[in-house]
């Protein structure tokens, strides 16, 4: 099958309500052909049909949970038979932390699918061990908690919304800071707490890594640059093994206390050594423009 008629299938799975209603529509507006709550055991039937189609669906996102039932067991083999027809098959799982599920179940008053006794949290535990197998082979795993409709849908878009790209691995670059907890969706953690702390200077404290002052005031430090050069070389030796196993997103998450001064400045300059090796880069400062009366400590 030539690269021209290639035929896409994005797999989206995760836990209930973390969100595939949402991240489903803005793949059908992205052109996708989407199918919601398909049984897994019918993957190679309609493998089957689509490469029958010759062409003329190309594009396809398949919305696929425990909803299943007694069938979910059966999607590994399922994803399998689509791969060995020549589909190129990428797996979208989605998931927030257990208060945010809570939270949403109750405000919808839905009953969890898993929840026998009632208790959200118990479906929620269940559910979680059931997929652990599928987040793990994820492409992109995206975290909702924080997220609202709108950002998961353009989150969405970025990522599957160039089909030119679709081949490259795309890789976020993630400042955060670590009193407001770690991103769960990123791939790889570094905690670079151990670099001087522009908050103790007056004139910077105000400011962040996006300011040329506190990014002197870090790099100026030969352990910051060091670090840099090492941490570098380390993701140009991940990067193509990444890419051989068949992964299409890696999220870097860079953490100091705050989330606004070393990460921002350690992310931007890692980012943009990055973006020298044609890799498609995205930066993202997740918390840079939180409240800072919390004050920023090593």
């Amino acid at each position: 099958m030539d690269e021209k008629s290639k035929i896409r299938v994005v797999v989206i799975t995760g836990l209930s309500g973390a969100g595939k209603s949402q991240a489903v529509r803005a793949l059908e507006d992205l052109g996708f052909f989407c199918v919601d709550n398909l049984p897994p055991n019918l993957l190679p039937k309609f493998g089957e049909l689509v490469v029958q189609s010759k062409g003329k669906i190309r594009k396809i996102a398949l919305v696929i949970d425990i909803r299943g039932g007694e069938f979910f067991a059966s999607i590994n083999d399922g994803m399998e038979s689509l791969r060995g027809l020549g589909i190129d098959l990428e797996v979208l799982f989605l998931e927030a932390s257990d208060e945010t599920l809570i939270r949403r179940f109750k405000e919808s008053r839905r009953r969890h699918p898993l929840s026998e006794s009632g208790r959200i949290s118990e479906g929620i535990k269940l559910e979680r061990k059931m997929l652990s197998h599928l987040r793990g082979a994820a492409n992109k795993v995206i975290d909702t908690s924080d997220l609202s409709a709108s950002q998961l849908k353009n989150q969405v878009i970025e990522q599957f919304g160039q089909e030119e790209q679709s081949n490259q691995l795309q890789v976020t670059v993630m400042s955060f800071g670590y009193k407001y907890g770690i991103p769960r969706d990123a791939d790889l953690l570094v905690d670079v707490r151990f670099l001087p702390n522009p908050y103790y200077i007056p004139e910077l404290r105000a400011l962040t890594g996006n300011d040329e002052p506190v990014q002197s005031y870090v790099m100026q430090s030969p352990i910051s640059k060091v670090f840099l050069r090492k941490y570098y070389s380390l993701l140009r030796f991940l990067i193509p093994r990444y890419i051989k196993e068949g992964k299409t997103h890696l999220v870097v998450g860079i953490g100091c206390t705050g989330g606004q001064h070393r990460s921002v400045t350690l992310t931007n300059r890692l980012a943009a050594a990055l973006a020298k090796q044609e890799i498609v880069i995205t930066v993202k400062h997740r918390d840079i423009t939180k409240d800072r009366k919390g004050d920023e400590r090593p």
